[in-house]
């Protein structure tokens, strides 16, 4: 993903009600499935822990009553399996940019 024009951010509300702002990193289709990258947003000290909690935040693109929505992946195997293809994506495209 270019940042020519600078990062992108989105503002989830988590079933609590809590808002969370993530910046996008990539996005991937795995198995007819869309998935998401995002890593927390850290607005001062105290934020950049719990965001070092988080490390990388991975939703799944859903249909529900035809609206798109964000999920989390059904299982820590299907978790596990594309954070994998994450990972080595963003490492092949940081061999491309060195």
């Amino acid at each position: 993903m270019s940042d020519e024009f600078g990062p992108n951010f989105i503002t989830l509300t988590d079933e609590d009600g809590n808002e969370v702002e993530l910046e996008y990193v990539d996005v991937l289709e795995h198995n007819g499935q869309t998935y998401m990258a995002f890593f927390p947003t850290v607005a001062d000290d105290a934020d950049e822990k719990a965001a070092e909690d988080y490390g990388l935040v991975i939703l799944k693109s859903v249909k529900v009553d035809g609206e798109e929505l964000l999920s989390t992946p059904d299982s820590d195997e299907e978790l596990t399996e594309v954070y994998d293809l994450f990972m080595e994506q963003i490492l092949d495209d940081e061999d491309e940019n060195s």
